[in-house]
């Protein structure tokens, strides 16, 4: 079955590989659309997404433990850990990225500092939760109340017998 070729209005051009080809609009909007929403996702995410992807690694919960304990430099805070400086470093963007600390130069010092704002937005998130399930858990303790109360009687009624 032969699919005709849309009219030359309808055509747009892509460049692959160096060569100019007839490209349907709909298929290069939906192409574009995609890279453009592929190259937000990557820059531009939200913030509590980005906070529980920084502390989904125990490395970096460790350097938030030890900066909690108050401001320390770079090297300072690569001594505990077996992997390389470079790596450290890496980490350290990622927390930064995050909003979770901040990294200053004073001469050769290079002080890192722990911010709790978005550790404040990810407890406020889970609050919600633990709300939930505080009533999801008293909701159950009534239940099982109950159930003991009637067991309890039905019991009672067998020793009447």
């Amino acid at each position: 079955m032969d699919v005709p070729l849309p009219s030359k209005s309808e055509r747009f051009y892509g460049v692959l590989k160096g060569v100019e080809v007839p490209v349907d609009r709909l298929e290069a909007t939906v192409y574009f659309s995609i890279r453009l929403i592929s190259q937000v996702a990557k820059y531009m995410t939200d913030h509590l997404s980005t906070t529980f992807a920084a502390l989904s690694d125990p490395t970096r919960r460790a350097i938030l433990a030890r900066l909690a304990l108050g401001e320390t430099s770079v090297k300072e805070l690569a001594e505990p850990f077996s992997i390389s400086a470079p790596s450290i470093t890496k980490h350290l963007k990622v927390l930064e990225r995050a909003g979770l600390i901040t990294r200053s130069r004073d001469a050769q010092w290079r002080p890192c500092r722990l911010e709790a704002t978005p550790l404040r937005e990810v407890s406020d998130w889970v609050e919600n939760y633990r709300r939930f399930w505080k009533q999801s858990m008293n909701r159950l303790d009534d239940y099982l109340s109950t159930l003991e109360v009637k067991e309890t009687r039905k019991h009672a009624r067998k020793r009447k017998r």
